[in-house]
């Protein structure tokens, strides 16, 4: 009892202290002592299906965005994309969706458990996502409202960065060089010295595109560092930085001419973590913000001409969490946690000839505070583990909203489990949505839904093979949805669906040199839904006969809503090869990747073309 007394007051001690960016079970040696920095709590702790993306994965795929890493490997989801580069604010691009329920905001993306959306317009960040310093990517497949409130309606996906974990300096470099004039750098330097560790990466990408008008670029900076106090407590922060400029063709169906999004965003975050054996946990602040220019172009033969304004807009999201899981007894953990988000901004139409006057538009914002509790019990020496948590949201829009969820884990024989889930997700109207240009609506609720899943998941052969085979039934209700109200647009809570469906995945280590992994995917959906592929199928074998490493991809999507007649059926073929030089200061590997071998020509957007076969080479060095 003294044990979990002070598990209390260690929490009570942080909300008053400190703030905190989780690491999820990421860990700090220090004289042989572990301190222990989780998030919430642990993904083993819940019934939920959830795919771990490492870092030796994201690595291998040479990629500089995050997003087609883990649209390849996690089953059931999926990411819009309008040609090669960046993915842009506009014309759709970067939305994602697991299992059919995503578009604008309804996947929640964390960088180490910082929520990360843009204040009016809500929706995901895709071109900040980027692949330079990150450890490893936990991504729930299903509703992660109950931890996480709303925009976690359809999952979650949590970014967690690398840190220094050994005394000294070391790094990373990388430059990359492909079609369309594509140029990707990126660098990264860690420095640890006794209690004190800092991290340090950037990233630059530039490129024309495939298509005349897309040319980009973005540069992403990011520091981090912390303290540990003592064997019980960790305190530190991090800074995120990105900018980017994108031009936007339009569709083939409505080209645009002079379309350009400016970006500017940013986080940061401060934290505690505390770890007293039988309890860990912390309490972190942050704030992400940014701020939006673009000009919205102009349609020869319909427009008489360039617009004269520019649309600019800040936005803001800030919180406070606090969080802690306790061990009161044997085979139990409970976990409780309470959060306050403040969220907003400003939009309005400034003349090109004078872009900073700010006659203001709109200007709003919103509060929601929360607070949750989540409780494990293992019985039979842990062979079930029985879950059920309940989270009481109020927001100054819509009032109160419960979100509760259970599940049990069952361990039948050794390297065996079945997962079943009964959870509720939501998602909150945005700013858009209440209040913003013609279609608002301010008397708009929650859209929510109810999701039931089960999985079941076999290892064998000494733990080479891992088989995983998932079902889910979800039942989606109050959709925010399009209408018309006496002859005008209007945003109405009047859509419903049920999505159907299941997931399996597999990954064999045949030997030391040959590995395969692939999985599928298959939706079934009552109601018309653009961008969620009705089968997705990712496969890969990977040869790695001594210094040299090949990889072999199938990527295939059928039955894909584009907004066109007709629905999209494609698959790609896709080359990798790269050879390591072992050095005394580090590893130096020369890659080439050819994308698209089988030149296969397709959309994702209606009137968005993708390229065919594009190739990228370059260099990467450790130190």
């Amino acid at each position: 009892m003294k044990k979990v007394s002070v598990c209390f007051l260690a929490s009570v001690g942080a909300l008053s202290a400190f703030a905190s960016e989780s690491m999820l079970n990421d860990t700090v040696a220090l004289r042989n002592v572990e301190v222990s920095a989780p998030y919430k709590t642990s993904v083993e702790l819940t019934p939920l299906a959830v795919t771990t993306v490492t870092a030796a994965t994201i690595e291998k795929s040479t990629e500089s965005s995050l997003l087609p890493v883990l649209q390849n490997h996690v089953p059931g989801m999926f990411v819009t994309e309008r040609g090669f580069g960046n993915y842009g604010l506009q014309t759709g691009g970067g939305s994602v969706s697991i299992r059919g329920v995503g578009g604008g905001n309804k996947v929640l993306f964390m960088i180490d458990g910082q929520p990360q959306w843009a204040g009016i317009f809500g929706h995901a960040l895709s071109d900040t996502y980027v692949a330079n310093g990150v450890e490893r990517v936990e991504v729930v497949r299903g509703p992660s409202s109950m931890l996480y409130g709303s925009n976690a309606m359809g999952g979650s996906v949590n970014i967690i960065t690398r840190r220094a974990t050994g005394d000294g300096v070391s790094g990373r470099g990388q430059a990359m060089f492909g079609s369309f004039n594509t140029q990707k750098f990126r660098t990264g330097i860690s420095y640890r010295k006794g209690r004190f560790g800092t991290t340090a990466s950037g990233q630059l990408d530039r490129g024309n595109g495939n298509r005349k008008g897309m040319d980009y670029w973005l540069a992403n900076e990011y520091l981090q560092m912390y303290y540990t106090i003592n064997d019980r407590w960790q305190v530190g922060s991090n800074v995120t930085m990105t900018q980017s400029k994108s031009h936007n063709p339009g569709t083939l169906q409505e080209p645009l001419e002079s379309m350009w999004t400016d970006m500017f965003r940013g986080t940061a975050s401060i934290y505690a973590h505390n770890n007293y054996g039988i309890c860990n946990g912390g309490v972190q602040a942050y704030i992400n913000w940014g701020a939006h220019t673009i000009d919205d172009g102009w349609t020869p033969g319909v427009d008489e001409g360039p617009t004269d304004y520019l649309f600019r807009s800040h936005d803001y999201n800030m919180g406070i969490t606090a969080f802690q899981t306790i061990r009161p007894w044997e085979a139990n953990d409970l976990s409780l946690g309470i959060d306050f988000v403040h969220w907003g901004g400003r939009s309005w139409n400034a003349p090109k000839d004078n872009p900073g006057q700010r006659n203001d538009k709109f200007k709003e914002y919103e509060n929601e505070v929360a607070g949750y509790v989540m409780m494990q019990q293992g019985f039979l020496e842990n062979l079930i583990d029985v879950n059920a948590g309940i989270r009481l949201q109020h927001s100054s829009q819509y009032g109160n909203m419960w979100v509760p969820q259970a599940g049990f884990i069952v361990k039948p024989m050794a390297g065996s489990s079945v997962k079943f889930s009964w959870s509720k997700g939501f998602r909150a109207p945005n700013l858009r949505e209440l209040y913003l240009f013609p279609p608002q609506n301010p008397d708009l609720k929650p859209e929510h839904l109810w999701n039931y899943e089960v999985e079941l998941r076999q290892f064998l052969l000494d733990n080479r093979l891992n088989v995983g085979l998932g079902f889910y039934f979800i039942d989606g209700k109050d959709m925010i949805q399009m209408g018309r109200v006496e002859g005008r647009n209007r945003w109405l809570n009047t859509g419903r669906f049920i999505n159907k469906g299941f997931e399996i995945d597999a990954s064999y280590v045949i030997n030391a040199q040959w590995n395969v992994m692939a999985n599928y995917s298959y939706l079934h959906t009552d109601t018309k839904i653009l961008y969620a592929p009705k089968n997705k199928l990712y496969a890969e074998v990977n040869y790695t006969p001594g210094q040299w490493a090949f990889t072999g991809e199938l990527s295939s999507v059928w039955g894909l809503l584009t907004g066109a007649p007709e629905k999209e059926n494609y698959a790609m073929v896709n080359l990798k090869g790269a050879y390591t030089i072992d050095r005394k200061d580090g590893p130096v590997t020369v890659f080439l990747k050819l994308d698209n071998i089988n030149n296969k020509h397709y959309e994702i957007l209606q009137g968005c073309p993708m390229p065919g076969f594009t190739m990228m080479g370059g260099i990467d060095f450790k130190f």
